[in-house]
């Protein structure tokens, strides 16, 4: 279900009587389009931390079975799945002030929260970049391989997510 219906559905009986007065239903709608996008990202970081931690085990088990020259390797690409997660969690979800010269309007924010709900894919292709380290770390061959396909990949989610700011602007 989208998360922008499931908002709306979850108003109360006040809220939505409010949301009939002129001028203020535009107001609302812009918020539960927030809310909505809000959900979804807080959605996407708790799957992206939950391959980070998974991530995390793979490491120690780097480590237990001495294979100590790939860790820096392992580390750079659990940094950079950190900072995805930090970068998500701390996005901005199409606030404009009041006074600002810049006006988000309905259309934006619907681009805002399609261009989140495109990440969602990007979870599966971080968990099968892990997948793979797992599976080479037991095989004990191509880890190395592995594990720069998944800094790859982390990187180039990264490197999307930097475009989620020219979203709001071409929308």
């Amino acid at each position: 279900m989208d998360l922008r219906q499931k908002v709306t559905e979850a108003m109360g009986g006040l809220e939505s009587l409010v949301a009939k007065i002129p001028g203020y239903s535009g107001y609302k709608e812009k918020e539960t389009r927030r809310e909505a996008d809000k959900l979804l990202r807080e959605q996407l970081v708790r799957a992206f931390d939950e391959q980070r931690r998974h991530l995390l085990e793979l490491q120690k088990q780097l480590v237990s079975s001495g294979q100590i020259a790939l860790l820096d390797d392992m580390d750079s690409a659990a940094v950079k799945l950190q900072t995805l997660i930090d970068r998500i969690r701390t996005a901005s979800y199409g606030y404009a002030g009041f006074f600002d010269a810049v006006k988000v309007k309905e259309e934006q924010l619907d681009a805002l929260y399609e261009f989140d709900n495109a990440l969602v894919e990007q979870v599966s292709n971080v968990e099968a970049a892990i997948e793979r380290v797992a599976s080479a770390l037991a095989a004990q061959e191509g880890l190395a391989e592995a594990i720069g396909d998944l800094t790859a990949v982390v990187r180039d989610i990264n490197d999307l997510f930097s475009r989620r700011q020219d979203v709001i602007l071409e929308a």
